[in-house]
């Protein structure tokens, strides 16, 4: 049996590298730590930010409600504490459905180059 490469999940990221994921300015993710309780990065021993997986879950969410549904702070907190486990499986399927989209948009895009 040939040996399969395991792919190395980071336990924790920098601010840096979580704001890139997103594709927002460091400044906004310390703000949103501000203001929604559920985010809480822990700090080493400079004072650097580390993000787990789990914070980052944290952080598609609240991305999710203010800058892709348009949610004010306000109403993203809202509907983090009376919903939160509803709204992550509505991210998630958002995020499979996208995905098909852009296979079956590939597929299209063969399709029309061949004929």
């Amino acid at each position: 049996m040939p040996y399969k490469e395991r792919e190395i999940e980071k336990q924790y990221y920098t601010i840096g590298e979580v704001a890139a994921q997103f594709d927002v300015a460091p400044s906004l993710i310390r703000f949103w730590e501000t203001e929604f309780e559920q985010l809480k990065p822990k700090k080493n021993k400079k004072g650097n930010r580390q993000y787990t997986p789990k914070d980052i879950e944290t952080l598609r969410t609240v991305y999710h409600l203010v800058k892709e549904r348009g949610y004010t702070i306000q109403g993203a907190k809202e509907v983090l504490k009376n919903k939160s486990v509803q709204t992550k499986d509505k991210i998630e399927i958002i995020e499979s459905l996208e995905k098909v989209k852009a296979f079956l948009q590939g597929i299209k895009s063969q399709l029309n180059t061949k004929g």
